[in-house]
């Protein structure tokens, strides 16, 4: 009976991270549609991080004033963690996947994605003491294995992988890198604060480092010439891939470990296959609709891995018992 409030949360915070990776795996194929030729990567993030940031805030004051929840005050300790949480979850994640996704093909980008498990676990074994269990390392290989065979033989062609770039994959790789240093930096601020005033704080910090970079970018964008489509695939980045998202991954941090939240990017390659026979099917994306039938093999290593690595030692046991 203890544990049922508990196991509630943890089933919440892993229904929260598929559907961030869901809107991830979405975000893949509406960026690239729209960069570089509609909107530059780094004004991308200046409107993402801009906007989020206001919603963030928004949404905080209307809480206080419904009288839900308080503005809490930041510990002045905080703060230089704030500011490497904004830095590397925000400007340094952000800007590096935007410029490489517009850089190198999508297939490219969500395969090199998968390495940031391990980024996150070897971190966390430094920096929060975290054990890395036979157990972990077992399900982050077969995850990434399935994963990585999916991108590489799930029904992709050779023009997408003929718009991959060293540059590019070189500056996803970093986004990975510090977007599990964001994970893991953010854990031990989830125990002080609401989730929403720490996402709101990292979003304002991350802002003062992406508007030098990306501002040149939004000026350029005439939007006196964007259509209805392209208007729309810019809310679902900023409202979905950008609010949504990070507010609902910030939600799941509070409940399971940055390793389990990082393992769900695994199932973004699974969704993108997914969506991409769906627009097939409807008649978008005629050049991506050769999906085989290895897919569902792939799947099962990626739920494989994903289980091995988030499910609790004992839980099948305890379930079989209670």
């Amino acid at each position: 009976m203890t544990n049922s409030g508990g196991n509630s949360g943890a089933i919440w915070a892993h229904f929260a991270l598929f559907t961030v990776g869901a809107i991830y795996a979405g975000n893949y194929i509406v960026a690239k549609g729209l960069m570089p030729d509609i909107v530059g990567p780094s004004g991308f993030i200046v409107l993402r991080v801009v906007g989020g940031t206001a919603m963030f805030f928004a949404v905080m004051l209307i809480l206080r004033v419904l009288g839900v929840a308080k503005i809490e005050r930041i510990a002045r300790a905080d703060f230089p963690r704030l500011i490497l949480c904004g830095l590397s979850g925000v400007a340094i994640n952000q800007l590096c996947f935007f410029n490489g996704l517009a850089l190198t093909s999508p297939i490219h980008a969500s395969l090199i994605m998968t390495v940031n498990p391990i980024f996150v676990l070897l971190i966390s074994a430094i920096f929060l003491s975290n054990k890395i269990t036979a157990r972990k390392i077992a399900g982050i290989c077969i995850g990434g294995t399935g994963a990585g065979l999916l991108l590489l033989f799930g029904g992709q062609t050779s023009a997408v992988e003929s718009g991959a770039s060293w540059e590019g994959d070189l500056l996803v790789l970093i986004n990975a890198f510090a977007y599990g240093v964001y994970l893991v930096a953010v854990k031990p601020l989830m125990s002080k604060y609401h989730p929403l005033t720490i996402i709101s704080w990292v979003f304002l910090f991350g802002m003062v480092f992406v508007l030098p970079i990306g501002m040149d970018q939004v000026l350029d964008i005439h939007w006196e010439l964007l259509e209805r489509h392209h208007f729309q695939g810019i809310v679902y980045v900023i409202l979905g891939t950008t609010f949504l998202a990070y507010l609902l991954n910030i939600f799941a941090l509070n409940k399971v470990s940055p390793v389990v939240v990082s393992i769900y990017i695994y199932l973004q390659p699974l969704i993108v296959v997914l969506l991409v026979g769906i627009l097939a099917f409807v008649g978008w994306g005629n050049d991506h609709n050769d999906i085989n039938s290895f897919t569902g093999l792939f799947a099962f290593a990626i739920f494989t891995g994903v289980w091995l690595v988030s499910v609790p030692r004992g839980w099948i046991m305890e379930r079989i018992k209670g």
